[in-house]
């Protein structure tokens, strides 16, 4: 036997032991391994091959007389092998993309989108819309609610909408927002929102814009955040409660710290941003999550990102233990990444 076929049959032993410690979670025995190929190759021959993959890396030995367990370089090989098999499938894009194009919004499409990626694969569905300054702006609206506060809508040309209520100094009257609001839609509509943001300090910095009242009032409304109410991530996770029965190893105190962060936004946001760098559409996979926070050391990170329109970008991915399904799994997250892109 040549080298090359000798190197092949040495990683077909190799995400056997994978495929078959990610269905037990038990080490491995080269018994169960020769009694599955069809070559009846030998227990002994596979303990060399083991043996082999041992000094190289890809299998540990809990015990003296154990089995072997993958290491996270044998889950990266066997990632591998599988990113080639995955393939978009007609059907199933055609019946996702008409489940989220009735989500109408972007906001129900982020939510919805997660919900999918859980129901379709168990694990902790994650998705962020992530705007950014090139999104167009559609038209604004301002509606006063009383006792000086007033309720500012932004609607983008995505269709997306945001809204942020703000507690003003002076009362500002529902006739004055209905003009500063026909000032903007007249003045902006079509332009981006970085644009229009630039365009709207050149004009207050004029010296003339103190005598205007519409102006005055609407740099009032542009420092509470008028037209950054767009800017904000968007972010929705789905099926946490699928870790509680996981044995992750973890402590009552890790679970918790693990719990916590997974509520927190600003943490999810990083933990995507730090392991979805891929290209647009690329699929990523990241096995064992500890450099991100120590509870997460026993989790696995299948996601890829998405250039939207109108310049947002999202990240689509699921969270689950080292021993999930990788290939339903990436089938999914590629599924789902696609059919948001064809909507949005």
């Amino acid at each position: 036997m040549g080298p090359t076929s000798s190197t092949a049959r040495k990683f077909e032993i190799l995400h056997a032991i994978v495929k078959a410690y990610i269905e037990t979670g038990e080490p491995v025995a080269s018994r169960s391994i020769s009694r599955a190929r069809k070559d009846h190759l030998s227990p002994a021959s596979v303990r060399n091959v083991m043996a082999d993959l041992c000094d190289e890396g890809y299998l540990a030995q809990p015990h003296t007389s154990a089995g072997r367990v993958p290491t996270q370089k044998a889950f990266r090989s066997y990632i591998n092998s599988l990113m080639a098999t995955n393939r978009l499938l007609t059907a199933e894009l055609a019946r996702l993309r008409a489940e989220l194009d009735e989500a109408g919004t972007m906001e129900g499409r982020v939510e919805r989108t997660s919900r999918m990626l859980t129901d379709m694969t168990r694990g902790v569905g994650i998705v962020a819309a992530i705007p950014s300054g090139s999104q167009t702006l559609d038209q604004v609206e301002l509606l006063a609610v009383g006792n000086r506060r007033v309720l500012m809508i932004l609607v983008t040309k995505d269709g997306a909408v945001r809204q942020r209520l703000v507690v003003l100094d002076e009362p500002i009257s529902q006739q004055q927002l209905e003009s500063i609001r026909n000032y903007v839609n007249r003045e902006f509509s079509g332009w981006t929102l970085e644009a229009t943001r630039q365009e709207l300090v050149r004009r207050l910095e004029q010296e003339s814009a103190a005598y205007d009242a519409i102006l005055r009032h609407l740099m009032v409304l542009n420092s509470k955040g008028l037209l950054e109410i767009g800017l904000s991530p968007e972010i929705h996770l789905e099926g946490a409660s699928n870790l509680i029965g996981l044995d992750l190893h973890l402590t009552r105190e890790k679970t918790r710290e693990l719990f916590q962060a997974l509520e927190e936004k600003k943490r999810l946001l990083q933990l995507l941003e730090r392991f979805l760098e891929s290209a647009d559409g690329e699929l990523a996979v990241h096995v064992g999550l500890g450099e991100a926070h120590p509870s997460m050391s026993e989790l696995s990170l299948i996601g890829l990102s998405v250039l939207l329109p109108a310049g947002i970008r999202a990240k689509v991915a699921v969270l689950g233990p080292m021993r999930m399904d990788y290939g339903r799994v990436m089938s999914a997250v590629l599924h789902v990444g696609q059919a948001l892109r064809s909507v949005a």
